[in-house]
């Protein structure tokens, strides 16, 4: 049936820029101009048509000519078409493009002999004749009938959210959901995408409605303006409860309505109480709702973890024996309160165990899988992020995975879900999680859902950390409901003694100012004002002057810096990073997309969760395959073709993808990112500029998670007095959610 190939169809016709078969075209406010022709000549002066190379389809363009000042007489599209192929030549192409599983190159040969210039009205309207090609089965024909239904579709739903500047990612996001009723759904309520669709926010809705003749107080458009609200409460600042007051406050601001109306916003939301979407609850005695969904998960998420304490078993161990043994073994001697977050560990159902750097959670995990492997115990190790399950298998010589992967993730129908779950539970005893700090809600509850009664939780990480970006804070809200048993590690392994990285990691994090002016082989600070020279000293410092004094090369150097914007910022210093370290040559394809130029050997990150995102990687030999692309991934663009606008990048776990060119959406250089992408990542070299900037977010956690993000060295650059200020500054925009309160109350039950 149809399926992701379909996107390499639209990618041709909807992209923002990039050459593709004849035509080279970029976007303006004003539409598509084309800037080269290639071959062929445009048909009239309101119609371009052009052949697109390997698909057998007709672009048609429909615009006007016009004088750009850079590149002379263009055309200026305002739509761009599909038209169905004609010639048999072209209906072959078609075929034979990947688009119809099934059908290569020799099968759409055949076909297009048989029925001639009438194929696909054929396939269209009587596909049962498909049959008397030789070949195709009874099963294939209604394959191939499906796909191109499918197909046609798709096209129509595409073609229709093109005018509301959707791009193709989120037209397919759309359809997934919509399927064929997609332009009626859209016609009667255009608000529904807020509700149905993830990642389309009110402002596009409203578009689309305005463009359609909603009222401004439409119920829909009130009812969306509630909604956009939470979502914007749970996405950006974490928060899945809201005082009720606040959240009527926001919804009249964004919907531009007067004081009047709050009225009717209140009975909505009450509406919206009664049907599910959104549950009643407090806040500090206020009145507060909740978003269901988040609601259910935070019931379920202290529902599961007390069913787990309550159906653990004992282990018939002496502890301490066995402790002992392995520092025999390991040469080590651990301290009164790691050994006892070993035994916590290995006794409870659920625990966690917390603590900075240096402080010997690794060496803890590892006594831990000594001592349950020693009775026969069947473990899985997970964590959030690719990075982090790596580094957690490098260090503990065993298999771990993302959390997405060990539930087995699929994703259909626009939804994401997971093969493991209530009805089919991991086969294991216990579960080992490192960097928890990252789990949100969603994560958290899937998990749970997982994990079988009598199985072993397991959670390790850094309470210090910057929270999880998805909503909840469940680390913080486990730790102080004092339910769950928790060790705090404090105490910093000898080992760790002379690094000033951790040293001063735990000064920033006690709030005590560190002594930048102190000599060290690991921690450096440069006395560097101007943001410009700032920029100017990085690019001279991960190019030049740490690989010269380390011996390490570029490629292990990571600049952080808190902020995208200004000199100093991610944006600026990418540009400046890659000229110097991947500069422009004759033997490096590029390809532009969105204004932003990406060359081959480029350092590349993903920013957005992409579940059908298709990989390859080689494990013991084998070529394995997978899908599921996520937030934060990095890589490297192995290889770029500039005619069919594929980007092959090689990601760091091993992981090889190619990127179409609608998918490049997701793609950022990644020369520097923000501490905030960091997050479950580390670094050989970190380099970190601070130059001022949003005083509630210039705050110690996030200098604390920079600086924790690397392994062999720490560059500081910028004012002494800004790095004082972020020390000094304990603020952090507070989350509010339910699961402390679930899992304090003696009595709920899971709903």
């Amino acid at each position: 049936m149809f399926d992701s190939r379909a996107k390499k169809l639209y990618s041709i016709v909807m992209k923002l820029s990039g050459t593709i078969g004849d035509i080279i075209f970029r976007n303006n406010e004003n539409g598509y101009t084309i800037l080269e022709i290639k071959q062929g000549m445009i048909s009239s002066i309101a119609t371009g048509k052009f052949p697109v190379v390997g698909v057998g389809e007709d672009v048609e363009l429909e615009g006007d000519y016009a004088i750009n000042p850079k590149y002379g007489r263009q055309f200026v599209a305002t739509s761009i078409k599909i038209r169905k192929p004609t010639s048999t030549e072209s209906i072959v192409k078609y075929l034979s493009s990947g688009l119809i599983s099934g059908v290569g190159l020799v099968t759409a040969q055949n076909i297009v002999a048989k029925f001639g210039t009438d194929t696909l009205k054929i396939i269209e309207n009587n596909p049962g004749r498909l049959r008397e090609v030789r070949g195709i089965s009874d099963r294939k024909a209604l394959e191939i009938a499906h796909t191109y239904q499918d197909i046609k579709k798709m096209q129509e739903a595409v073609m229709f959210l093109q005018k509301y500047d959707i791009t193709i990612n989120m037209a397919v996001k759309i359809y997934e959901v919509y399927k064929d009723k997609t332009e009626a759904m859209l016609k009667k309520n255009p608000y529904l995408l807020v509700e149905d669709v993830e990642g389309i926010g009110f402002k596009t809705a409203d578009k689309i409605a305005y463009s359609m003749g909603v009222a401004p107080d439409s119920k829909f458009r009130m009812r969306a303006g509630i909604i956009y609200c939470l979502n914007e409460f749970a996405e950006k600042v974490g928060s899945t409860v809201i005082n009720k007051a606040e959240l009527c406050e926001n919804a009249v601001g964004l919907l531009g309505l007067g004081n009047e109306y709050e009225g009717e916003i209140l009975s909505l939301i009450t509406e919206m109480e009664i049907e599910g979407l959104l549950k009643s609850t407090t806040i500090n005695e206020d009145n507060a709702v909740a978003i269901g969904k988040y609601y259910k998960m935070e019931k379920y998420i202290a529902s599961k973890l007390k069913a787990l304490i309550g159906s653990a078993s004992e282990l018939n161990a002496d502890y301490n024996v066995e402790i002992d043994e392995f520092e025999n073994n390991n040469d080590i001697l651990f301290h009164a309160s790691q050994r006892q977050a070993i035994e916590m560990a290995c006794r409870e159902g659920v625990s966690v165990i917390t603590g900075g750097p240096g402080t010997g959670k690794t060496t803890i995990i590892k006594a831990i899988l000594y001592i349950l492997e020693n009775h026969g115990k069947k473990i899985s190790l997970m964590a959030p992020t690719g990075r982090a399950s790596k580094r957690m298998e490098e260090q503990t010589g065993r298999p771990a995975s993302t959390i997405h992967r060990g539930l087995e993730m699929n994703y259909s129908g626009g939804r994401l879900g997971f093969a493991r779950n209530e009805n089919n539970p991991l086969e294991t005893d216990v579960v080992i999680v490192d960097e928890v700090s990252m789990l949100d809600d969603y994560v958290m509850s899937s998990l749970l859902k997982a994990m079988p009664l009598g199985s072993k939780l397991i959670l390790v990480g850094d309470k210090d950390q910057l929270m999880s970006v998805g909503a909840g804070r469940v680390l913080a809200d486990i730790i102080e409901s004092e339910v769950i048993p928790v060790s705090f590690l404090s105490q910093i392994f000898r080992q760790s003694e002379d690094s000033k990285i951790i040293i001063n990691a735990h000064h920033i994090n006690n709030g005590e100012m560190i002594n930048l002016a102190e000599k060290s082989n690991d921690f450096f600070y440069s006395s560097t004002f101007v943001p410009s020279e700032v920029a100017s000293e990085i690019v001279d410092m991960v190019a030049r002057r740490i690989p010269s004094y380390s011996g390490l090369s570029s490629g292990d150097i990571q600049v952080i810096a808190p902020m995208k914007a200004g000199d100093a910022g991610t944006n600026n210093l990418n540009v400046l990073l890659r000229e110097k370290l991947n500069p422009k040559t004759g033997d490096k394809a590029e390809l532009e997309f969105h204004k932003m130029v990406f060359r081959e050997g480029d350092k590349v990150m993903q920013i957005a969760n992409d579940y059908e995102q298709e990989w390859i990687r080689v494990d013991d030999g084998r070529v394995v395959g997978g899908s599921g692309v996520f937030n934060g991934d990095m890589g490297y663009i192995d290889k770029i073709n500039t005619q069919s606008g594929e980007v092959d990048v090689a990601f760091d776990d091993g992981r090889y993808a190619a990127y179409s060119i609608v998918e490049l959406e997701n793609l950022v250089h990644a020369y520097a990112i923000t501490i905030h992408k960091s997050q479950g990542s580390e670094f050989p070299v970190v380099i970190i500029p601070i130059t001022g900037g949003n005083p509630m977010l210039y705050n110690k956690h996030l200098l604390y998670t920079a600086v924790t993000r690397a392994k062999k060295m720490v560059v500081l650059i910028g004012k002494s007095g800004n790095i004082a200020h972020m020390i000094k500054n304990q603020s952090y925009i507070s989350r509010n959610t339910l699961l402390k309160k679930f899992l304090t109350s003696p009595d709920f039950l899971l709903s």
